[in-house]
Formats: C-alpha cells, structure tokens, sequence
C-alpha cells in the first residue's frame, strides 16, 4: 500500500505513519516542516492554506498517487476540499479524522452513527467553530470521494505524542506528589481511544476498502476516573495522595469540568455525550482498545523521554487547574 498522510508529524496523524510503516507501507506525509517526520517516511512540503501551498502534492500526485489518503485537518473545511479535489483522480480511498463533535446537540447516550449532524459546509474558509469545522471536512471529502471516504469520527483521544494536553498534565501533576484533586465520583465511566489504536483500526479499514461514517472510541465505561489516575499514580511512583472530591464541591469552587480538569466531565447530560457513544459498528469492525494502564505508562515513558514542556499546540489553550486553586478546593472540601 503506498499511503499519503496530510500532516503525520503530531499525534494521530504520526501515529498513523508509524503504524504504517512498521507494516511495512510506503508512506508520504504532506506537511509544513514545523515539526520532524516520523524515521523512514518520504516527505513533502507545502502549506495547505498558503497560495501555491499545494504545488508539491500536485507535482506527486502527477507522477503515481497513492492507494490511499489520510487527512486530521482540524481548521477551515476549504482546506479539507481543495486538497481532495486535487487529489481524487490520483487516490483510490480517502480517510478523513472527523468526531464525534459533529452530531447536534443534545447528543443522547448511545448514538450511534446514524444521529443528526450539525449545519456546515466544505466552503467554509474560517474553521472558527470545531463542530462546523469536522462536519464541513466531512462534507468535502465525501463530495470529492463519494462512497469512497471513510470517516472516522474519534472522541476523546489520548497516548504518547499528546500534543492538546489532558492525560500529559494529569501525570505532570501526579508527579509532583501531595494531595492532588481528584474529581469525582471514582467510578465514573470513560470512553477515549489510544492513538495507537485509532492508527490500526484506521489502517485495516483501509485495506477492507470501508466507508462512510464510524464512531472510533472505546466502548463505555473501557476504564473510570479512578482507574485512569490510580495508573498515573502507579507509573509515575511519586507517592501521590488521591484525594477524591464531590462534582458538587469541585464545581462550586469554580473549577471548569475539561478545562482546569483535563478529561473530567461530571455525571449528567454534557458526560453521556461524550462517554456513552454507541461503538458497536466499530467493534464489529475489528476496533480493539488496550488496557488504560499501557497508555498511561507507555505517555509516562515518552513524556520522560523529552527532557522538556510537552508539545502543545498553539490554537489550544493551556490545560490544568491552577495549584493555588487546586489547594483551595481541597481546603474547602475539608471543611
């Protein structure tokens, strides 16, 4: 298989290359030379949202194509088309990352894939709004590649190469020992997917010639919030001191579920949304999810292994709850 990747420097998209390549795929990513390529892969630079930024994928695509394309494109929609109209004569199968973002609110427990999706357009040259912005790349490749474009719509993401950073700043915390806020209640139920896991299933549905549209997470309840930091615990071996809080008293001390507290949203209509998805196309479709603890230790490891800030990036803002605050709340949950 000779495979393209828009981006395939950061996250997903690395992930992607590099379970592509260890499969032994001929990979090329497309991307603007911010960040080093994954060892092994061929390279091609452009800037998809400058003028002539695509000269380079077009010159690439004149001289053989690919069997098969994968875009993470988060931004403007425009972008997500220009790149599959040029490229749809010269690549069999095109795989856009999309989310679950795209279904319109309220989103119910157990949607599955056939939900009602939000108004967008693959016209859109703003991106300024996320769920706009996934559904609108949806619809360009689906009107460059029809049957042929497989959406994959992720929902929480975790794993090394973390660049928005929710699990590094648990584990960051963590590792500084003490007290630490653990927001509550400890059983509450999970649903994310690895990257790594994401990359494998992405790949085999490419090579099963799959289409259309799949919620790519693991099934409910895969891990809690207590199994999730309990491992954070574990790897980082700080000594670190759970010290597990009502929703109730976290939120009234003006802590912000997701935000300040990475990950955590407390039970109720905003947490079925984003952890009670229906997955069974999916599972039935080959997804596998490894255990919460890999993924904490094999984050851990990689986070160990940069001698710096983790990456972040920059149309992010910065996660985590201040310490000032943090010990705020858990004066007052003392009392």
């Amino acid at each position: 298989m000779r495979l393209l990747i828009l981006g395939g420097t950061e996250f997903v998209g690395r992930a992607v290359a590099e379970e592509a390549s260890a499969r032994g795929r001929r990979v090329t990513v497309f991307h603007r030379g911010r960040h080093a390529a994954p060892p092994g892969v061929a390279e091609l630079l452009g800037d998809r949202t400058a003028d002539g930024g695509l000269d380079a994928l077009e010159k690439a695509a004149g001289d053989g194509g690919w069997d098969a394309v994968v875009d993470t494109w988060s931004g403007a929609p425009s972008a997500v088309r220009d790149a599959a109209e040029l490229l749809a004569p010269h690549v069999r199968h095109h795989v856009y990352v999309s989310s679950r973002s795209v279904y319109a609110d309220p989103v119910p427990a157990g949607l599955d894939e056939n939900g009602p999706v939000v108004d967008a357009s693959p016209d859109d040259e703003s991106g300024a709004d996320y769920a706009r912005a996934k559904r609108g790349g949806e619809l360009a490749a689906l009107a460059a590649f029809g049957d042929r474009a497989l959406l994959v719509r992720a929902g929480l993401i975790l794993g090394p190469h973390e660049n928005i950073g929710r699990l590094p700043w648990w584990l960051l915390r963590v590792a500084r020992g003490g007290e630490v806020l653990a927001p509550g209640p400890r059983d509450l139920p999970l649903q994310y997917v690895d990257a790594r896991d994401l990359a494998g299933w992405t790949l085999d549905a490419v090579e099963r010639g799959l289409g259309g549209p799949y919620n790519v997470v693991s099934p409910p309840g895969h891990t809690t919030m207590a199994e999730l930091l309990e491992s954070c615990v574990r790897v980082t071996g700080s000594g670190a001191e759970l010290r597990w809080t009502e929703p109730e008293t976290v939120l009234a001390a003006g802590a912000l579920p997701w935000t300040d507290l990475p990950i955590w949203i407390p039970p109720g209509e905003a947490h079925d949304a984003l952890h009670q998805g229906d997955v069974s196309q999916a599972v039935a479709a080959g997804l596998r999810c490894r255990p919460v603890a890999e993924t904490v230790a094999d984050t851990w490891a990689w986070l160990r292994g940069l001698g710096g800030e983790p990456p972040r990036r920059p149309d992010r803002p910065r996660l985590g709850l201040a310490p000032e605050k943090e010990a705020e709340i858990l004066r007052s949950a003392d009392r």
